[in-house]
């Protein structure tokens, strides 16, 4: 008889996460991944792009895709761009996690619900932030509630933030991804370039630091990226709607701007793992968010 035991097969699948804006989507890809690729703040609507991420093990390979919040209201242009991603991507997927956040089951992840429904790949229920609940007990009957009329693979409690149940949920998406080749080399993490990640960085102290609804107004464009041997040259354009957004962008003095920069130049330089000057400008185009050449321009027409 043969000792010996049969290796297992290479997997390799894309993993779509789903659910509702400010439910912890961009937050699970880096814990899944090991590493920042999605920025991440507490306002909802953060992420505006499709995101690779690559993760690759000795028996796998995951492209796991983040995506915008499938969300209610909005209707600005952008607005409807971001749906229009949401609902697409799910159709690449070979597995799906629809993210939820506790024990709050909202019409708009109804809504998700029935987008993934509808598509042949298995949806796994990962019911996210379970460490803020104070009362645990509440998770186990409302999972119950939730699935007893919703077809979900499995249900996983995580608390992404903090990588509880992150290991476990990552297991189960291996063992449900096709047999097949890893698509991507060992060491990429994602399909997007360093200036797409460069804007990213700075409009995530954007949100970070600026109040209300003002970052919701800005959009930010890289006009310049240039590496040299030791150091990376980047110019960045903060764009706003109004003046008066303007002027809270740059502060007395330029205060806020300046805060922003230096706070988005670290950020870069731990992600880019190399010294970085970076220059900002705010400018104003008027309802950018509401025009689709603007849009186009600013690389929300993906």
């Amino acid at each position: 008889m043969n000792s010996e035991t049969t290796p297992s097969a290479h997997r390799f699948g894309r993993v779509a996460l789903v659910g509702r804006p400010n439910v912890g989507k961009s937050t699970l890809l880096n814990a899944l991944l090991g590493t920042k690729l999605s920025i991440v703040t507490p306002k909802p609507q953060t992420t505006r792009h499709r995101i690779l991420g690559i993760m690759t093990r000795p028996d796998a390979q995951i492209a796991f895709i983040d995506t915008p919040g499938l969300h209610q209201g909005g209707k600005r242009a952008l607005n409807r761009q971001l749906n229009r991603v949401a609902r697409q991507v799910p159709d690449e997927a070979d597995v799906l996690v629809h993210l939820i956040d506790g024990v709050r089951w909202r019409d708009e992840d109804e809504d998700v619900w029935k987008l993934v429904s509808a598509l042949q790949a298995p949806c796994l229920l990962a019911v996210n932030k379970v460490d803020k609940l104070a009362d645990k007990k509440a998770l186990l009957p409302f999972a119950a509630e939730i699935t007893r009329e919703r077809g979900y693979a499995a249900v996983h409690f995580i608390a992404a933030r903090r990588g509880d149940g992150v290991p476990a949920l990552l297991d189960d998406l291996v063992r449900r991804l096709p047999e097949g080749a890893a698509e991507y080399a060992e060491d990429e993490f994602t399909d997007r370039s360093e200036r797409f990640l460069a804007a990213e960085l700075v409009r995530e102290q954007l949100m970070l630091q600026l109040a209300a609804e003002l970052p919701y107004a800005i959009a930010v464009e890289i006009e310049r990226f240039e590496d040299a041997a030791d150091i990376t040259r980047i110019g960045a354009v903060i764009w706003v709607e109004r003046d008066g957004q303007k002027a809270i962008v740059i502060g007395a003095g330029g205060a806020q701007l300046k805060k922003i920069g230096s706070a988005a130049r670290r950020a870069m330089e731990r992600v880019f793992d190399r010294r970085v000057f970076l220059e900002l400008w705010v400018r104003v185009r008027e309802s950018w968010s509401d025009d689709a050449i603007a849009l186009k321009q600013f690389g929300y027409s993906e």
